[in-house]
């Protein structure tokens, strides 16, 4: 699929805190979707946060093909990316991370594989998390594969294009389960509504400043109760959506 035939893609994003990065990573990806000539717009789902980011994006909205919309409190990460993915409108819907990681050269990649698809994902290869999120990843995976049976590589992976029909499958039930797991569930979601799905190899970036706002080592055991009991929860959630279509 060439970019004249898949059109404009709505590029959604949450921020949270990411003053020092956010207007670099967003010229940069503009830049270089134009160039391939491909159309973006992006949706940029600020998360309260307090570092300036809001002012920045504000700014950035007179420059770019950008809507901010800013957020007064924290929603958390699932409710910012729900948000987006609610307002775009586009025929394709596109999705990164805020932090620079997702890298704008894979995007023509990830264009060409939607021919015949309905959601293609990227995989991170290789993968430039902390150790720490990694392992969590990792374990979170031995129960994620047996409760829903996904065959994917990489399945929080936030790197991905989605056609707007198939995403309205996705968001049918009740989203947004785990609260910081977005892209599991999502991934739990697109194997059962049965769409057909590609998965791309991407290049996975450093942090272009800063450092994780969701996996602080802090944060990690609670983080890991919650979804392990959020699994439980979203695997109710789509069998009783799958009972009532």
């Amino acid at each position: 699929m060439n970019a004249a035939a898949i059109g404009p893609i709505e590029i959604v994003l949450p921020v949270h805190n990411e003053a020092a990065s956010i207007e670099a990573t967003l010229r940069e990806f503009y830049s270089v979707a134009s160039a391939q000539g491909l159309a973006v717009r992006f949706l940029a789902c600020e998360d309260g946060s307090t570092d300036g980011t809001q002012e920045i994006l504000r700014s950035l909205e007179r420059d770019l093909p950008l809507v901010a919309s800013c957020a007064p409190d924290r929603l958390g990460y699932s409710r910012a990316v729900l948000q987006g993915l609610r307002a775009a409108t586009a025929p394709v819907v596109g999705f990164i991370d805020s932090d620079g990681q997702c890298d704008p050269a894979d995007l023509p990649r990830l264009v060409e594989a939607l021919s015949g698809n309905d959601v293609v994902c990227g995989y991170r290869d290789p993968r430039a998390d902390p150790p720490v999120r990694m392992l969590m990843s990792a374990a979170f995976g031995v129960p994620f594969r047996l409760l829903f049976r996904v065959r994917r590589t990489d399945p929080s992976c936030p790197y991905l294009l989605i056609r707007r029909e198939a995403l309205d499958e996705v968001l049918r039930g009740s989203p947004g389960i785990l609260p910081q797991g977005f892209w599991w569930e999502f991934s739990a979601r697109v194997h059962a509504a049965g769409l057909r799905v590609a998965e791309v190899p991407v290049r996975h970036r450093p942090r272009a400043a800063g450092t994780t706002q969701v996996y602080k080592p802090e944060k990690v055991p609670r983080i890991a109760a919650v979804h392990l009991i959020g699994l439980l929860a979203l695997r109710r959630d789509i069998t009783r959506s799958e009972r009532h279509p």
